[in-house]
């Protein structure tokens, strides 16, 4: 029997479908042909061996249900890559509301937004012990953006039921250092802040900027703008839920670039809601530099990708580094996959950097970032045995 890695899932949206489909799409048959994915392998550990032992959810639709049917359930409209899925056991849970609902919301077709529950939410003591009772190891945190006080709540369950904890969503836990801190006493791993997608928008736009530095091109102005027709782009209509969102994705273009724009300067973040787009979600992207001779040049590009998909691959790959630190006794944020998986990592690292960490990480090689590297012969050398140059 294979080792599993047991999740409890908060937040059955379209990020979650993705996630469960792919646990199942990834099979061992996939193993020579697996794509999408940093290693089949992290730490012993397959996609198929990820297990979904707990999930919490608000709507209707998706409360009661069989966790493999729930993914697929309204207003969830993600492609379906890995139908017909057999039941899995799981029963979704009514979750703790909070400010995980935004008031805008019931003012659209219900086709399009969520269908509150009508079942008394749970205490944070009863979602602990479905967590213990569960044998969950890892929350995985899916919750909407700008759920503040929800992701506290359900961070403050993990701890109290001695789980890891992978944060999805730009709200600050693992660069927070009073919860990194709270974590690491606890002796539990904690990979966040807020999934980079594959290749999605922010990550394209901190590779253009990173292009642009080693170039020796200044960027003057930059703007990212997004549209998509999934739940995730309608609750963001919300402004007042966007502020950890846009310094999440405007800080992780700002760390790659020599010199730190204005505000005014650059724009990154949501732009807009369109339903026909569902979970497809379109970047524009914008740069503005000065080449030789400070002659300007401006570049544009345009992004389409199917949102959800575009980040679970990552998931499982920060799921699997997060049980891997746990198996270690690794406490606390995990640096290298944070920096390399999240928008907004307790510490900014380059990718090609974070990438690097990220790897050692896995193969239990302690190679340190060279932002911090010492400068003096001796230490550099151990360095590169250690890394093995």
């Amino acid at each position: 029997m294979r080792k599993k890695v047991r999740l409890a899932i908060v937040g059955v949206g379209n990020c979650a479908s993705s996630l469960v489909q792919g646990i199942h799409y990834y099979g061992p048959e996939k193993r020579d042909a697996a794509l999408g994915l940093m290693h089949w392998e992290i730490g012993g550990y397959a996609p198929h061996d990820l297990e979904v032992v707990a999930a919490f959810d608000i709507d209707a639709r998706k409360v009661g249900k069989d966790v493999n049917e729930a993914i697929f359930a309204k207003p969830n409209c993600t492609t379906v890559f890995c139908p017909d899925l057999p039941k899995s056991g799981v029963i979704v849970r009514m979750g703790k509301v909070l400010d995980g609902l935004s008031e805008h919301m019931k003012d659209y077709p219900e086709d399009f937004t969520f269908v509150k529950a009508d079942a008394p939410e749970p205490t944070q003591e009863e979602v602990v012990e479905v967590l213990k009772a569960s044998g969950a190891e890892i929350v995985v945190n899916y919750l909407p953006v700008g759920s503040e006080e929800a992701a506290r709540w359900y961070a403050e369950a993990a701890l109290k039921a001695g789980c890891g904890f992978v944060n999805c969503i730009p709200v600050f836990i693992a660069s927070d250092p009073a919860w990194a801190a709270r974590f690491k006493e606890a002796g539990l791993p904690i990979v966040g802040d807020d999934i980079k997608a594959q290749v999605g928008a922010t990550i394209t736009h901190r590779t253009l900027a990173d292009l642009f530095k080693k170039r020796g091109v200044p960027v003057d102005r930059t703007y990212q703008l997004n549209t998509g027709g999934n739940t995730d782009f309608l609750n963001m209509l919300n402004r007042s839920r966007l502020a950890s969102k846009k310094e999440s994705k405007t800080e992780a273009v700002q760390a790659v670039l020599p010199d730190r724009l204005a505000w005014e300067d650059i724009h990154v973040g949501p732009s807009d809601y369109v339903p026909f787009q569902k979970d497809n979600k379109v970047a524009f992207i914008r740069m503005e530099g000065r080449l030789f001779g400070d002659v300007p040049m401006h570049l544009e590009m345009r992004l389409s990708v199917e949102d959800s998909p575009n980040s679970a691959g990552v998931s499982v790959d920060a799921i699997r580094c997060c049980k891997l630190a746990m198996d270690r006794g690794i406490a606390g944020y995990v640096e290298g996959p944070s920096a390399f998986f999240m928008k907004h990592p307790p510490v900014q690292h380059p990718d090609d950097e974070a990438w690097r960490m990220t790897e050692a990480f896995i193969e239990g090689r302690p190679v340190r970032p060279t932002a911090v590297r010492a400068e003096n012969d001796e230490e550099l050398e151990r360095d590169a045995v250690a890394a093995g140059a």
